[in-house]
């Protein structure tokens, strides 16, 4: 199928997010797996296992390379969860047991599972620069013409899933307001920190802002006695006091996940509710949506996007091995540019293929055909 002709801008063709782009996680090989399974037991030393995380994304490095990528991270193949290894290395903040079951849905049925929670314990802060040393292995491999991207949770995740009354108390933070001055300002310091070691593609991955279009969702904040209507507002504040001060020529994108674990996920509903807010308040760059099946909504909420950001369309899924159509996949781009300029579109994967360890129901030749299509699709569209 033939697509209107793209009217390219060096801001679109040589800088980030790419035409072709991806999210970040990637399916962890058998032999990482195994080998975190040994150094849990004991059978392995840290040394040992990041020796063969090195290895291992050496590997899944040249994998993006051949598929024809220009972004390359390291699959978050040191972590076991896209977010919280993230967050439990805030200051401030503390692993505890959990009490909220979280339910993740796909065709075949319902995974549930009570996860360890968080506690704030002292006033929060950004004690050390959280995946520095993985930024700077990733840099030191990423092979030239490719932008080494580093993926961080979004600073509301410290907040949404609990709430402040669950993660903090009045000993701590008698003055609310204070306390999210302080996720903010950590948040800022880890963007400068980050900035200082050369990254300049950085990715706040965010369910929070995806899941409040759903109104089961909206429902479980105000039965928590907060004010679900505003709550997107709060948060786009947050991310921008974050950001504030975000070193010179530093690309920033949002992914908007409703949940990825294991092929399920948790939330539904399109953009409408946070959209006009979302497009023209939030102060980054660019914008990774899921598009990939009719839980995301239609395009018409692209309509917000201002010029000068740019979208990318998670029209392919990462939540299946089946393998889409180029022609499927260039009607559904043209679909969105009645609504935002096709200079503004890029194509990926609609979420990571492993946000947790556990990875998602493909197999890496899978997720291979995946990417190689998301990029050849990408050059008929837009050359």
């Amino acid at each position: 199928m033939d697509m209107p002709s793209a009217r390219r801008s060096p801001e679109t063709g040589s800088s980030p997010p790419f035409r072709a782009d991806h999210v970040g996680s990637l399916l962890r090989p058998p032999e990482l797996l195994r080998a975190r399974e040994e150094h849990a037991v004991g059978k392995i030393s840290a040394a040992e296992l990041r020796a063969i995380e090195d290895e291992a994304i050496r590997g899944v490095v040249a994998l993006q390379r051949d598929v024809g990528l220009r972004t390359v991270t390291d699959g978050e193949f040191r972590r076991a969860s896209w977010h919280m290894d993230f967050i439990y290395q805030i200051g401030g903040i503390t692993q505890v047991p959990g009490h909220l079951t979280s339910r993740f849905t796909n065709p075949g049925g319902t995974i549930t599972f009570t996860p360890p929670a968080i506690r704030v314990t002292r006033k929060v802060t950004m004690d050390t620069t959280i995946f520095g040393d993985d930024f700077e292995f990733l840099r030191s491999v990423a092979p030239a013409g490719m932008t080494p991207k580093l993926t961080i949770p979004a600073p509301s995740m410290v907040h949404y899933r609990s709430g402040l009354a669950a993660v903090c108390d009045e000993s701590v933070y008698p003055d609310t307001d204070e306390f999210w001055a302080d996720v903010a300002a950590a948040y800022g310091e880890q963007v400068r920190r980050i900035g200082a070691l050369g990254c300049e593609y950085l990715q706040f991955d965010d369910t929070s802002l995806a899941y409040l279009n759903d109104p089961a969702q909206r429902a479980y904040i105000r039965e928590r006695g907060e004010d679900a209507e505003s709550m997107h507002l709060r948060y786009i504040a947050l991310t921008n006091a974050a950001l504030a001060s975000r070193p010179a020529g530093m690309t920033v994108t949002t992914h908007l996940c409703r949940g990825n674990y294991r092929s399920s996920w948790v939330a539904s509903g399109g953009y409408d509710y946070v959209a006009e807010a979302l497009f023209s308040e939030l102060g980054v760059d660019g914008f990774f949506l899921e598009y990939d099946d009719e839980r995301s909504g239609g395009f018409e909420p692209l309509r917000f996007v201002p010029k000068g950001k740019r979208v990318v369309l998670g029209l392919v899924t990462t939540k299946r091995p089946e393998l889409e159509s180029k022609d499927a996949l260039k009607r559904r781009i043209e679909a969105a540019s009645k609504y935002v300029d096709l200079d503004q579109l890029c194509l990926s994967g609609q979420c990571g293929f492993s946000s947790t360890a556990e990875g998602n129901a493909l197999t890496i030749d899978d997720e291979v055909a995946k990417l190689r299509l998301i990029t050849e699709t990408a050059a008929e569209v837009w050359g």
